[in-house]
């Protein structure tokens, strides 16, 4: 059985507020951040995932999510939810993808 990492953005369902991060067990980690065990997040609770990618390893994992925390990171996010919203105009949660 191979290793699966992943980094991902959540989207807070209340507020204009996307977190990013890496984990091996999305489902577990987003129960994580939505029982509030991040304290600096717990204000932007309930979250949803808004984006994933998956890695073979950690630190590809740890480097996409650094990436996603830079200038340029974010613009590709911005680009990515915002073609997510026309795919899906029912879903209006993302109708301003990171701000």
């Amino acid at each position: 059985m191979k290793d699966v990492f992943y980094t991902y953005v959540l989207k807070s369902k209340c507020h204009n507020y996307f977190y990013k991060g890496h984990c091996r067990d999305i489902q577990k980690r987003l129960i994580q951040h939505n029982s509030g065990m991040t304290v600096s997040i717990r204000p932007y609770i309930p979250f949803e995932i808004a984006y994933v990618e998956e890695f073979e390893t950690q630190a590809e994992a740890i480097k996409r999510e650094k990436y996603f925390k830079s200038a340029g990171g974010r613009k590709f996010l911005k680009k990515m939810l915002a073609s997510k919203v026309r795919d899906h105009p029912d879903d209006t949660s993302q109708t301003d993808p990171l701000g």
